[in-house]
């Protein structure tokens, strides 16, 4: 009979949603709020300007505070400067988004090909997000719910990447912006509920 794992104690959902919510607020809307608020009153050279000029404001407000820059924000104001140019040479806002809609679809990719894996992606963002030890890991049971997390996560990002794209050729920018935004937002929040339900019941299998 196996030994029962020591519980873990996770955080309450409302102290998670409330942990999660700034960084949704700040990756998530306040860009596409900007972006659309810059498109209205500027056009889509300005809306461009002001979009790079946020991301390269977030690493400056970083110095400035004496803060360290995360490699991701770095590598998001290249990303941002490239889509930028691409979509002001070609005036076409298109191509300023089809770039993180196809780099959604190389995630749900990663998801997917690794749930067979010793470490799946789904494990590997999970232990950035929560610590977990080693020995908990190595369980069957969570190497199973990490393996059925990461085709979960696979599947809504593929189905996120495939939704953006029809999305930004059907619709105009203004729509896009908000009608992905909003359609994101209850996607991966409810696949992000069904994860934190789903370790609580695991880590509670795991303790018996």
């Amino acid at each position: 009979m196996p030994t029962p794992v020591a519980p873990i104690a996770l955080p309450r959902l409302g102290a998670l949603l409330r942990h999660a919510a700034p960084r949704v607020l700040e990756g998530m809307i306040l860009p596409v709020a900007v972006f659309y608020a810059a498109l209205a009153a500027l056009g889509l050279y300005g809306a461009l300007a002001v979009a790079v000029a946020w991301v390269y404001g977030g690493v400056v407000w970083r110095l400035v505070k004496r803060r360290g820059v995360p490699g991701t924000l770095l590598l998001a104001a290249g990303a941002v400067t490239v889509r930028a140019v691409l979509a002001g040479v070609t005036e076409s806002s298109i191509f300023f988004f089809l770039p993180s809609c196809l780099g959604v679809f190389c995630a749900s990719m990663g998801f997917l090909l690794t749930a067979p894996l010793r470490r799946p992606l789904a494990q590997r963002v999970a232990s950035d997000l929560i610590p977990l030890p080693e020995h908990l890991l190595e369980h069957s049971l969570m190497r199973r719910f990490f393996m059925r997390q990461s085709v979960l996560w696979g599947c809504a990002q593929l189905v996120n990447a495939v939704l953006s794209l029809w999305l930004l050729f059907s619709l105009t920018t203004e729509a896009y912006l908000v009608v992905r935004t909003s359609a994101v937002a209850v996607l991966l929040g409810g696949v992000g509920l069904i994860s934190v339900l789903s370790l609580r019941r695991c880590l509670r299998a795991l303790a018996r």
